[in-house]
């Protein structure tokens, strides 16, 4: 049986990561990278080809390969959303990725181009929805929801039923208590401890946790 064919957009570090992963732990078949023709260096990227994003369906027709936007959470998650969208209304499918080494349940809800790394927990009752990605370690507890295009990074601990706003970013090792919400574009920082809700595009950073003056765009621009 032949494996489906997957398009990958972004030529950094996260899209590397994408492709070693698909490569080695999943039934997809890597074919080729996509970026914006402003970011075409080189036609070929870990042996594979590249094709500027904007002529994309000449190369690669929607109904001939699913495509994956794993990118990282530039413009708090902005920027992924904007390619993942701008994909959608060109009529491509969407393929996610779950580590064979992420502990999930098998009634596990997983939305379209998410990708949930090596030892993630997702607990039961939890749901994960559209472009979200869930990186190494991440403990995600019962009854938690997190929303399209989020980000939550490694080693980071929500309790029980917290919920994650839609584009939100929650940083290295931070830890949220239990039924809190996260409004949408919150920045959470790496090791914050969050007790108290969020507010949209807001910093939060320490322990206990306190907004800052920055914006979440701002924070994130590069």
């Amino acid at each position: 049986m032949s494996k489906l064919p997957v398009v990958i957009f972004g030529n950094g570090t996260f899209s590397d990561l994408a492709w070693y992963c698909l490569t080695h732990d999943s039934d997809f078949q890597v074919i080729g990278f996509t970026v914006d023709r402003a970011f075409l260096s080189a036609e070929v990227h870990e042996g594979l080809p590249v094709v500027a994003f904007e002529d994309l369906p000449r190369y690669h027709p929607p109904d001939k390969v699913r495509l994956l936007i794993p990118l990282g959470y530039r413009a708090i998650n902005g920027l992924r959303r904007e390619r993942y969208r701008a994909a959608k209304a060109q009529g491509y499918e969407f393929i996610s990725y779950v580590s064979s080494r992420a502990s999930i349940w098998p009634d596990l809800r997983v939305g379209e181009n998410c990708m949930i790394y090596e030892h993630a927990i997702i607990q039961p009752f939890a749901c994960i929805g559209d472009n979200v990605i869930v990186r190494s370690g991440a403990h995600i507890s019962h009854h938690c929801s997190v929303a399209d295009h989020a980000f939550v990074a490694a080693g980071v601990t929500l309790g029980g039923n917290v919920t994650v706003g839609e584009q939100a970013f929650v940083g290295l090792g931070a830890v949220v208590r239990d039924g809190l919400v996260l409004a949408e574009r919150s920045l959470i920082g790496a090791g914050a401890v969050v007790l108290a809700n969020t507010e949209a595009d807001g910093v939060y950073v320490g322990n206990p946790a306190q907004k800052t003056g920055r914006s979440a765009r701002e924070a994130t621009e590069r």
